[in-house]
């Protein structure tokens, strides 16, 4: 695949502020200069892993939704809302591969105590 754009990646270069801060920013300040630090740092991480994990994920999400019928959220929230669809064991494997899609992304950790 050719890329329009050249290395670093954009993951790489969200990769490298977020260690930056972690290893040179974080030990040297205090108090609420440090408590934002780490805020940037889980947040960087976030879109990090948006950008790696995302196209995967939208496109298996998007064949989930398929499946049940229905081309996106709000359509399948209405679908939940009015009785549909009745095949109730795919609608919770859906739901649940789109849980962990969005821990994946947002807090990896938790996935890691099951």
């Amino acid at each position: 695949m050719n890329a329009p754009h050249d290395v670093p990646t954009a993951a790489e270069l969200v990769a490298a502020v977020r260690d930056f801060l972690e290893t040179d920013v974080l030990p040297a300040v205090e108090g609420r200069v440090r408590y934002h630090t780490r805020v940037a740092i889980n947040v960087l991480g976030m879109v990090e892993r948006e950008i790696e994990l995302g196209p995967a994920q939208a496109a298996r999400h998007a064949e989930s939704l398929a499946t049940l019928g229905v081309a996106d959220d709000a359509e399948l929230a209405a679908a939940v809302r009015e009785g549909r669809p009745a095949d109730g064991d795919t609608l919770m494997a859906v739901l649940e591969q789109a849980v962990r899609a969005k821990l994946e992304v947002a807090n990896p950790g938790y996935l890691a105590r099951e």
